[in-house]
């Protein structure tokens, strides 16, 4: 039993309203009240007695924080406005949990949802986020943080560390189906010490060599939640959760559109790193099914940005006259940072699979070279592997392996297969013939050209195109033969999660190529255990050979920048990005979103030259501040 304490809001400060005692008049009244009052202090007096015994901090700690580094948000900002945006499929859950619910909306509620600390987009370092302070315990594993006392949830609670350790709670419980997040939580993070309402020290299993990017923990909101139980999937799958961070789902209609609401006087927007950001008082997301109607409403001025990185949009569809006449502008803004593992990914349960002389002539069989020329207008990098733009963690010695007929004609013949009459490989009755599955209408010409130069290597790819929804559920529940897909960075090379045994041969998990190999398990546990960095660094070098060994993943396209084609009434800073920005536009992001804002009179300027036909200079930029070192390319060219 606790006591039942209420919050409430004073001048925009979460502040805790202690119960009040109540007004007592004699007679048997005031004697209940008595015995109740005498009850309350005796458990007033337990808590003190168990408050003595909580563990105290360690007293030679060294706090530390990071006020030093350069902002990158511009105070030239204006405050207002709606951003008008897009999705191509609805999410099938709110749920950040759980079944159905890693999507790519997720994205979209997870980074409205503050972490213990950040990281700077430009120097990597350590930045406060709910935390004001942090600190390092001496044996590699514990870490100790100060909370802001202004955070708060966005229905008025205030944020505790009860909110972090109630995280394990969470993560933990069966309730929430989710088996990755069970484990993980489980292995890897001890437990969270709660010294006081906001002090806190979260525990990993191990001591670890870069602990900061484990233990910056994101809290769960106590309070709300509760006891969890088995109707958590069901009772949980449109709600909209409190948060920390500046917007908040305010409506949405199922199937069509969600609308996130910018906070009012949202506590964060003082601190340092989130100051001039996060401009715009509506997000608004419509969900299109198609992107040529994407670009067309964007055309309209329905949609106010439109991502201009395939380069048919770059070079031949922006010869549109809103480009021509000056009302939209263009954008080429480099980056330098970790690059999605895109490419094809094949499923190692599927028979055909099995043998790696297979796998080794479908690489080979894969023109990635003509689909960068035909397709891609050399816009494009070849991405050598999956763990390219990791610095010293990544193998520079990788080569991916290219289109080669001799090569697929040795490793084929070696596998026991022979010509069919149409050309194409047999053996036993079975023709080399896979499905290869994706979401994306524009990457369909891309496929293409796959699929003409795969069949003169003697294979035969069905091209399946689904719902960005259903493609992914698809590919998590390890049905398809072949996946077209990227995945999304870190921070350093994550292995475990797409390659580990532990994570083959069952739905739900990143382990889509069902790799379920001994030493690469061995080599996997290592780089996790390890606390040298050299050592891991020389793990990391060895896994990305035994992957490229294994050949069960083919690498496409490398894009090491964003472009944009949006209304000239959105505004940047000077430099438009940071050097970890993949999407000017990302307006949620706390590490890189809402750097950009809406000007009002830009637009009532560009409304009325496009009423009268008027052209205006048009603007095409290309930003180079941050373009990958390693990058040569020849811009006035293209």
């Amino acid at each position: 039993m606790g006591l039942n304490i209420q919050y409430r809001i004073i001048n925009n400060e979460c502040r805790r309203n202690p119960p009040l005692p109540p007004f007592v008049k004699g007679g048997m009244w005031g004697f209940v009240v008595f015995i109740r009052l005498f009850f309350v202090a005796g458990i007033l007096f337990y808590h003190a007695q168990s408050y003595a015994a909580t563990p105290e901090l360690p007293k030679d700690i060294k706090w530390l924080t990071n006020n030093s580094d350069p902002v990158f948000a511009s105070n030239d900002v204006k405050k207002g406005g709606k951003f008008y945006t897009y999705l191509m499929s609805f999410p099938m859950t709110f749920r950040v949990v759980g079944p159905d619910s890693n999507d790519s909306f997720r994205s979209a509620i997870l980074d409205n949802q503050l972490s213990l600390i950040g990281i700077h987009p430009n120097t990597l370092n350590i930045t406060p986020e709910i935390a004001t302070h942090w600190a390092f315990g001496k044996d590699k594993k514990t870490m100790y943080f100060k909370l802001n006392k202004k955070a708060c949830w966005s229905d008025g609670v205030p944020v505790t560390a009860s909110d972090f350790a109630y995280t394990l709670d969470f993560m933990r419980s069966k309730y929430i189906v989710a088996p990755w997040y069970n484990d993980y939580y489980t292995k890897e993070i001890d437990r969270v010490i709660v010294y006081d309402d906001y002090t806190l020290a979260v525990v990993a299993k191990k001591a670890e060599p870069d602990l900061f990017l484990k233990l910056g923990l994101n809290p769960t909101p106590r309070h709300y939640y509760g006891k969890l139980d088995e109707n958590f999937v069901r009772k949980y799958n449109w709600e909209i959760v409190p948060n920390t961070g500046p917007y908040q789902i305010s409506n949405f209609v199922k199937g069509k559109s969600i609308v996130f609401k910018r906070k009012k006087e949202w506590w964060g927007d003082d601190l340092k790193y989130f100051k001039n950001r996060y401009n715009v008082d509506k997000v608004i997301f419509t969900v299109i099914r198609d992107s040529n109607i994407i670009w067309e409403y964007f055309k309209k001025g329905k949609i106010d940005e439109f991502s201009l990185t395939i380069p048919e949009y770059w070079h031949v569809k922006s010869k549109t006259p809103v480009i021509e006449k000056g009302y939209v502008h263009r954008i080429w803004f480099f980056n330098d940072t970790q690059q999605s593992a895109m490419g094809l990914w094949l499923n190692q349960d599927k028979e055909i699979f099995k043998d790696i002389n297979v796998r080794y002539a479908f690489s080979y069989a894969m023109n990635v070279e003509k689909v960068i020329e035909k397709v891609l207008r050399n816009d494009y990098f070849r991405l050598e592997h999956g763990f390219m733009g990791y610095g010293r963690y990544t193998n520079e010695k990788i080569r991916a392996r290219r289109f080669d007929l001799d090569k697929v004609d040795f490793y084929m013949r070696k596998a026991g297969w022979k010509r069919g009459a149409d050309g194409i490989w047999e053996k036993n009755g079975k023709r080399f013939s896979v499905e290869v599955v994706y979401g994306n209408d524009d990457h369909t010409s891309r496929l293409v050209i796959l699929k003409e130069e795969a069949k003169k290597a003697g294979i035969e790819l069905l091209l399946q195109k689904m719902d960005p929804t259903a493609v992914f559920k698809k590919i998590l529940e390890k049905k398809h033969d072949v996946a077209w897909m990227g995945w999304s960075t870190s921070f350093r090379p994550q292995f475990w999660e797409h390659f580990h045994s532990v994570n083959a041969h069952k739905p739900q998990t990143n382990n889509i190529t069902n790799t379920d190999d001994p030493e690469m398990d061995i080599f996997i546990d290592a780089y996790r255990n390890s606390l040298d960095e050299k050592e891991r660094i020389k793990l990391s070098l060895k896994i990305q050979q035994k992957i490229h060994a294994l050949g069960v993943f083919v690498p496409t396209f490398m894009v090491p920048y964003t472009r944009h084609a949006y209304w000239r009434w959105w505004k940047f800073p000077k430099v438009p990005g940071t050097k970890n920005s993949t999407d000017l536009f990302d307006p949620f992001s706390s590490m890189t979103g809402g750097l950009f804002w809406f000007d009002s009179d830009i637009c009532d300027e560009t409304k009325k030259a496009v009423k009268r036909g008027e052209k205006i200079d048009p603007v095409s930029i290309i930003d180079e501040t941050y373009k990958m070192k390693t990058i040569i390319m020849k811009i006035s060219e293209k």
